[in-house]
């Protein structure tokens, strides 16, 4: 796709996400998010604008769009409730891993039914004793003729009542040193015997989106769903996966904080305090200064390490320190607001105690800041060894 042509596309699909935001995700965020209600008639809409297929190659069915678009999307969809940006985040996840490592039977016969939401896929990665450490999963794949049978249980599963498909990380060999070169993953549909979702897992925030763990007891899986059919690829199949996954997380972190940043002010100019709106006082015109930079500092962030991926560089160093960087502020953003807004701030009448809920789930997600300041570090330290 030729830069004018791919610019044209992305005004194209930003509209229709601003317009479809407006008119279906605002209105009822709030009453979703309180009440916990999955929004399946907004996934439905969110099928036929394509958005299950953004970066998906087009001759697969998807729209082929560059990572700058899908960070803008998403951070268009959190800016109106970070929840629907959930319903595709791992799904692109899962999507990336087939589309650069599958096979190209496993790309033809998953790609086109992920493009049209036909199939809503998830990752199956984090375990109740292992998350950020990828290399101590104890889900086991053991081989039986034409078929791996997986035993174990994921934890913290984006989507695991709703979606139906997940990317899982599975021990294929146990005693490989180091330990990751013995991960390999695996297609697995629902319904499929001897899977499970276990409970529903009850959050401060991300609400309306189901997260719950996924069982696996003797659940049969057949040999072609093995991605790129070869046995030990799963870490770095993951590994490259997990840098759009940051930029995604990224992309919300900015859509979240934006929405914060505006709601404050909106009712910084509205709200009275000795005779004035308080947007004429001194302290909270430093408030907005300081939250409007670093939002967009932020999105900068963002948008550099999306711009890099689609050059087709290797991206962990930019995507861990948007991540990072975009999380952190997000949360700051939106404490910040609630303080514009007062006592108000901390009623459900307003949106920005929604953000502040939503906030510390960029924080964690995608490998805790912890996680991604060592990852910073370590590619730092290889970029300039003396």
């Amino acid at each position: 796709m030729t830069a004018g042509i791919q610019s044209e596309a992305r005004a194209q699909i930003l509209s229709l996400v601003r317009d479809f935001v407006r008119r279906d995700v605002e209105p009822v965020a709030s009453r979703y998010d309180n009440e916990d209600i999955y929004p399946g008639e907004l996934a439905d809409k969110m099928a036929e604008l394509g958005l299950f297929g953004i970066t998906i190659p087009e001759e697969y069915g998807g729209l082929g769009l560059d990572y700058t678009t899908f960070a803008m999307i998403f951070e268009e969809l959190s800016k109106g409730w970070m929840s629907v940006s959930g319903i595709i985040g791992t799904h692109h996840v899962m999507s990336y891993m087939i589309a650069s490592f599958g096979t190209e039977e496993q790309k033809r016969r998953f790609l086109p039914r992920m493009a049209e939401g036909k199939i809503r896929g998830g990752l199956a990665l984090t375990e109740p004793e292992a998350g950020s450490d990828v290399q101590s999963i104890q889900t086991a794949a053991t081989k039986d003729g034409e078929e791996y049978v997986l035993n174990g249980s994921k934890m913290f599963i984006t989507h695991a009542e709703n979606g139906n498909a997940f990317a899982v990380l599975a021990k294929t060999d146990k005693g490989t040193d180091p330990p990751y070169r013995g991960i390999s993953c695996f297609i697995v549909e629902k319904p499929s015997t001897g899977l499970t979702v276990g409970r529903h897992l009850d959050k401060l925030g991300y609400r309306g989106l189901d997260t719950c763990e996924l069982i696996f007891d003797d659940c049969r899986v057949a040999t072609e769903n093995l991605v790129g059919g070869e046995e030990g690829q799963g870490f770095r199949q993951l590994m490259s996966a997990l840098e759009t996954g940051r930029i995604n997380i990224a992309a919300r972190a900015v859509g979240v904080a934006t929405a914060a940043l505006e709601a404050a002010l909106r009712y910084a100019q509205q709200r009275r305090a000795f005779g004035v709106p308080i947007s004429q006082h001194q302290a909270i015109q430093l408030k907005l200064a300081e939250m409007a930079t670093k939002v967009q500092a932020a999105r900068l962030l963002t948008y550099d390490a999306a711009a890099k991926k689609d050059a087709g560089e290797r991206v962990d160093l930019e995507a861990g320190m948007a991540k990072l960087f975009a999380s952190e502020v997000c949360a700051e953003v939106a404490l910040e607001a609630m303080r514009v807004h007062g006592g108000y701030g901390y009623l459900k009448d307003f949106p920005v105690e929604r953000y502040y809920r939503d906030a510390p789930l960029m924080i964690i997600g995608e490998g805790t800041n912890e996680i991604q300041k060592l990852i910073i570090a370590r590619r730092l330290l290889e970029k300039y060894k003396i």
